[in-house]
């Protein structure tokens, strides 16, 4: 398994509320420390994030639930109606390029510079979306490829490292009900509207851009350190 599957594998065994793992108090050598907002956080004991002033964002992965589209196929007698892999795909798509383009514009209004190359300031960031489960309503009849993706539910979550070491400082794990939030999902064709994104996902993004902002003030990191 590459690097990227074994932390997909990992964050959703965190993801689900009943393992054991979840209760851990290190992982990979990070240890876990109290939030308020996110459910799972776990820090680098010592790290200092006062030196970072850019980020560089990984394009998040996007895994939905186990035997997703089988369950929503269930039941669906016309078969224009159902959800295909392409139909997948482009779900996944959009809700990839919407998270980035939600964590690019709010990192940005934070004062952080989002660049693509790595640097002695610059934290590098690999976002993922987990354990999605959705319920996709076609909103035009036929073949169409446009959809409204109802409220679910999801799980988020972030790795933090180093860009020029690749040091890992620090991973969050939050699982909600987007029912909470009240969000959906335009997506036709390509394009996703930022306006349209989501509100929990612009909540997970507005939530990692303070928590950072949280985590300078309190560097370097203790091993009793709390999180807002």
């Amino acid at each position: 398994m590459s690097r990227i599957e074994r932390l997909l594998a990992a964050l959703l065994v965190l993801g689900a509320i009943s393992s054991a793992r979840a209760q851990e108090a290190s992982w990979d050598g990070l240890r876990r420390v109290a939030s308020k907002r996110l459910q799972y956080v776990y820090l680098l004991p010592g790290a200092d994030f006062r030196q970072y002033r850019k980020v560089t964002i990984d394009p998040p992965q996007v895994a939905f639930r186990k035997d997703w589209a089988q369950d929503v196929n269930r039941g669906e007698r016309d078969p224009s109606r159902m959800i295909t892999q392409s139909d997948v795909q482009r779900i996944q798509k959009a809700l990839s390029e919407g998270f980035e383009q939600a964590l690019s514009t709010d990192f940005t209004k934070a004062g952080w510079q989002v660049v693509k190359a790595p640097g002695p300031d610059v934290l590098h960031l690999t976002p993922f979306l987990l354990d999605v489960d959705a319920n996709p309503q076609r909103t035009s009849e036929g073949r169409a490829d446009t959809y409204t993706v109802e409220p679910g539910r999801a799980a988020v979550g972030l790795e933090v490292r180093d860009s020029d070491t690749n040091q890992l400082l620090g991973r969050v794990v939050d699982r909600q009900e987007t029912q909470s939030f009240g969000g959906k999902l335009m997506i036709s064709g390509s394009v996703t509207n930022r306006a349209d994104f989501g509100a929990m996902l612009q909540a997970w993004s507005r939530v990692f851009v303070e928590g950072l902002a949280t985590l300078k003030g309190a560097s370097p990191i203790g091993a009793s350190a709390q999180q807002k």
